[in-house]
């Protein structure tokens, strides 16, 4: 597990997504839960975005920590999410996290999958 500030970290989050996280980890009754991001083969447009809450990080695994919120991502999925923004948006559509992604080329309607 390598851990990275935040001012070096080559993604970031927002302070609605750390709070988010703070939520959900006070939910489960677990404060040291994590946020895990990682991207995957499928979806409409060829890799989707999956989130988990997790108390365990690997060696393969990166953590940044972020407004009190810890994110994990593993190295494989880290080269597809360098530059990105990690947000949670509550609004008329859906309550989720929300990923701006600098490196994909073309993106599903639903926002939740995306193709590099």
């Amino acid at each position: 597990m390598n851990s990275i500030s935040p001012e070096s970290a080559p993604l970031v989050m927002t302070p609605a997504a750390a709070a988010r996280v703070a939520v959900l980890a006070e939910g489960e009754g677990n404060p040291a839960l994590m946020l895990r991001l990682a991207v995957s083969g499928g979806g409409c447009s060829g890799f989707s975005y999956n989130f988990s809450m997790d108390a365990d990080a690997t060696t393969d695994d990166r953590v940044f920590e972020f407004f009190g919120a810890k994110l994990v991502v593993d190295e494989t999925s880290m080269d597809l999410l360098k530059g990105c923004q990690i947000d949670y948006a509550d609004d008329l559509m859906a309550a989720s996290f929300r990923i701006s992604n600098p490196n994909a080329t073309s993106t599903c309607g639903c926002g939740t999958s995306f193709s590099a």
